[in-house]
């Protein structure tokens, strides 16, 4: 096992934890600290198979994890709380949806595609807030938890161990999808796609289906932030979210399965936890600091830890 490996298991068994560790010094709120932690993760992982792996810089990430919100929101608004149902609409939807941007967007290149996937998820951010019927810009409120049978949501506890879950299977997924034959080929179309296409792979094809199966995992994602938040709004779109799922995948280390957790844990609990903690004015010191980690760790935080093998 990898040094890398090793640490990302350390860290899984650390987040498993959390919950017995909140309760014992009587603070519950690390609970919900760590399990928007571990949604953003998994949202994170998803862009990472095609940013980190595929080369393909989608701005507008955010519009999969809106979709797979209101997903949940709109079946709930209308007395449907069966989670199965919900998450399957959730990930259905998300990846119909990525394959028609994919279809349009994977035709360019570059700073157009960058400004096309930003274009799309704009338009599904300016759509929610149109939608009066579903709170608008206002958003709204989740009318209950998914219902997922025996698994109750209700409790916080129980809630934190299926995001967790659900985080070491995207890892398992991911990891499974990377190391295939179908992986390899997105990986060369990332260093060379003039000549993959020469020796006869559909390159277009290849990224297509890749970029449907990153929306589809944060669809997800978005699922089960609705639920962590109870509540449901169009800002869940916004090009900024994107861009901070995009800076989680940045600064932990790209193409790499660990890197985006790893971001997603030190960009979140920075923003959300520490630096507010400290002053008023935590940007100014969040700032410098994300500079800092793209000036002089050019493969992330990810990248500080070595490659060796043990053995």
């Amino acid at each position: 096992m990898s040094r890398r490996a090793a640490v990302l298991a350390i860290g899984l068994v650390l987040l498993a934890l959390v919950p017995p560790v909140a309760a014992a010094i009587g603070q519950p709120f690390y609970v919900d600290v760590f399990r928007r932690v571990m949604i953003f993760a998994i949202a994170a992982i998803s862009l990472d198979l095609i940013l980190g792996y595929g080369g393909m810089v989608s701005f507008g990430h955010a519009a999969y994890l809106g979709i797979g919100a209101y997903a949940v929101g709109i079946p709930a608004f209308y007395g449907i709380h069966n989670g199965w149902l919900q998450w399957t609409i959730a990930i259905v939807v998300s990846a119909a949806v990525a394959l028609l941007i994919g279809a349009v967007s994977l035709r360019t290149s570059g700073v157009y595609f960058i400004m096309i996937t930003l274009a799309f998820a704009q338009m599904l951010y300016y759509l929610g807030n149109s939608v009066e019927e579903y709170g608008g810009d206002d958003g709204m409120r989740l009318a209950a938890r998914s219902a997922l049978g025996v698994v109750d949501l209700r409790n916080g506890t129980t809630f934190y161990y299926v995001v967790l879950a659900l985080l070491v299977l995207s890892l398992a997924v991911g990891h499974r999808l990377i190391n295939s034959r179908f992986g390899m080929v997105v990986r060369g179309v990332r260093s060379n796609e003039p000549r993959m296409r020469a020796i006869g792979f559909s390159t277009f094809r290849y990224k297509l289906v890749a970029f449907m199966v990153a929306g589809a995992m944060c669809g997800l994602a978005g699922a089960l932030l609705v639920n962590h938040t109870e509540y449901v709004t169009p800002e869940f779109m916004h090009w900024t979210r994107s861009g901070d799922i995009m800076f989680m995948v940045i600064l932990g280390g790209m193409g790499t399965l660990g890197g985006p957790v790893l971001g997603a844990v030190v960009l979140r609990l920075l923003e959300d936890l520490i630096l507010p903690a400290w002053t008023q004015h935590w940007q100014a010191i969040l700032g410098p600091f994300l500079v800092l980690i793209v000036l002089f760790a050019k493969r992330g935080l990810v990248g500080l830890l070595p490659e060796r093998r043990d053995g």
